[in-house]
């Protein structure tokens, strides 16, 4: 009994000093009370107070600074209802345009979009979009002044233009350089969305290098380095500025990615880089003189630089040959193929579309760039002389004249399971009906292609013809189905072949083109 009563004694004693113990301690900020889960209980320190005051002065001096050289921009345009929804142009403004009433009276649509000031006198950047087709423009500056504004150029091709008001001594946006942008940095994003003037939204570069197929149409010259943004875009952001945390503009907003029309977390800017030049060629020559290599490209895949023999999936892939007026092609003179992959420009690697072009952007028509290409396990250089891009370019070569030559006698059609694919004889209808040349008359078309196959997505059924086996060498052209089971019969599983393709036009007003497509054999 006195032992049982002696240990009681013993652990109130120990408790009652744990209790003091840490009542002493949180008295002296030693430890702090809170709930197990929790985890952790402490206040925020006062440097990082003190680093989110920053951060919000740093927006409000961007906005006070920027803000002044923002405009409102309000077009005008003449038109009746068979003349709506014509112009083909996929810009947020004209979703809302095909909404209005339809009316066989001329009556004005009126739109709006942004801008901004990048010089004293007047000269104003936005987007194509904003202005084209407009009969009247007018510009709103911060302070309600109003002006009448001339279209000095457009370029449909990067959605980039210029227009100029009467004015002196105006408030200027500081041009920066989207090259020094990276991604998580904060930008800010400013205009006059859904009628809301001078919005400023702010949010931060959530990728770069984006492209936007089918933005802008097909023209053959589309840029593919959107700088993407989760700062808010909306209808009427068109033309705005985006800008970087030193109050530089980055960027020219121009598009947004959602399903309804409206900002969905990511908006889509043009950058600035090309912008600038785009601006200078218009204002200096009243168009764009824009240097071109005259090959038609795309971002190499796995199956492009296994069959280059490369061990990295990176580089441009080399599709077809952009041909100009005369049916010229500065890329294939200097010796570049189709199935090339090109690795570097002017000794700087192209790890994408994106950094070519960028580095094409660099150089005026008539400067001479070394590419650097790997070509089926051997590496090559070519010196490629630029040219000035024609206003009408084809993708790849396409011989018109008539033939009398009859294709191949008919085989019955013909399945290849390795690359899931069914192949026949192009039949004399669709040749003539494509006027397809003697050269493709005398191809394989694919019939049909297997939806767990190799070539789908790659491949388009009873529209390629495939032409010639490019790789593995030597480099061999496909008349028959038993031609094309001799160059797949010795290969495996894993194995890559690379065809010059030919794309069957589908109207009377579309071209055919050839390209190198590459295939990864299957089981």
């Amino acid at each position: 009994m006195p032992s049982s009563l002696s240990r009681a004694r013993l652990g109130a004693a120990v408790v009652t000093a744990f209790v003091c113990g840490l009542l002493f301690a949180s008295g002296f900020d030693l430890t702090r009370f809170g709930f197990a889960q929790d985890g952790k209980a402490t206040k925020v320190a006062s440097s990082q107070v003190q680093s989110l005051a920053e951060t919000g002065s740093a927006f409000e001096a961007i906005a006070d600074h920027v803000t002044p050289s923002v405009v409102s921009i309000q077009t005008t345009r003449i038109t009746n209802a068979r003349q709506r929804g014509g112009s083909g142009r996929p810009d947020i403004e004209e979703f809302f345009r095909n909404f209005q009433p339809p009316s066989q009276q001329r009556e004005p649509q009126e739109a709006s979009g942004t801008g901004f000031i990048v010089s004293k006198d007047g000269y104003i950047l936005t987007n194509n979009h904003v202005v084209a087709d407009a009969d009247k423009v007018t510009v709103t500056l911060l302070d309600k002044r109003s002006f009448d504004a001339k279209v000095i150029g457009r370029d449909p091709t990067t959605d980039v233009a210029v227009i100029k008001i009467d004015g002196e001594n105006l408030p200027v946006a500081t041009l920066g350089d989207d090259n020094n942008a990276r991604v998580g940095q904060w930008v800010v994003a400013i205009g006059n969305p859904l009628g809301l003037d001078f919005t400023v939204t702010a949010g931060i570069i959530s990728a770069k290098g984006r492209p936007l197929q089918g933005l802008l149409g097909n023209r053959g010259y589309e840029i593919t380095d959107y700088i993407q943004t989760d700062a808010a875009i909306n209808p009427g952001n068109s033309g705005g500025p985006l800008v970087n945390i030193r109050g530089e503009v980055i960027g020219i907003n121009s598009a947004i990615a959602s399903s309804t029309g409206f900002y969905a977390g990511y908006g889509f800017a043009i950058p600035v880089t090309l912008a600038k030049q785009v601006m200078n060629d218009l204002i200096k020559y009243g168009k764009v003189r824009r240097a071109v290599m005259g090959v038609s490209i795309a971002p190499a895949t796995p199956a492009d630089t296994k069959a280059a023999g490369m061990k990295e999936v990176t580089g441009v892939f080399v599709r077809a040959f952009n041909l100009d007026d005369a049916g010229n092609s500065p890329a294939k003179e200097a010796g570049v193929q189709p199935g090339d992959v090109i690795v570097a420009a002017d000794g700087k690697p192209t790890d994408r579309v994106s950094t070519l072009q960028r580095i094409i952007r660099g150089h005026k028509p008539g400067d001479v760039v070394t590419l650097d290409v790997m070509r089926f396990g051997e590496k090559k250089s070519f010196n490629v002389k630029l040219i000035e891009a024609s206003d009408q370019s084809q993708v790849a070569a396409n011989d018109d004249a008539e033939s009398e030559t009859q294709p191949a006698a008919a085989n019955e059609s013909r399945r290849f399971d390795k690359l899931g694919i069914t192949v026949e004889p192009v039949s004399p209808a669709l040749a003539s009906r494509a006027r397809m040349s003697d050269a493709y008359r005398r191809g394989l078309m694919v019939s049909d292609v297997n939806v767990t196959g190799p070539a789908r997505g790659k491949i388009l059924a009873d529209n390629t013809v495939l032409l010639q086996v490019l790789n593995p060498s030597p480099r061999r052209e496909l008349h028959t189905a038993a031609d094309l089971d001799a160059v797949l019969a010795p290969m495996h599983k894993g194995d890559v072949v690379t065809f010059l393709v030919y794309d069957v036009p589908q109207g009377p007003q579309d071209r055919g083109q050839t390209h190198a497509v590459s295939l990864e054999v299957g089981q």
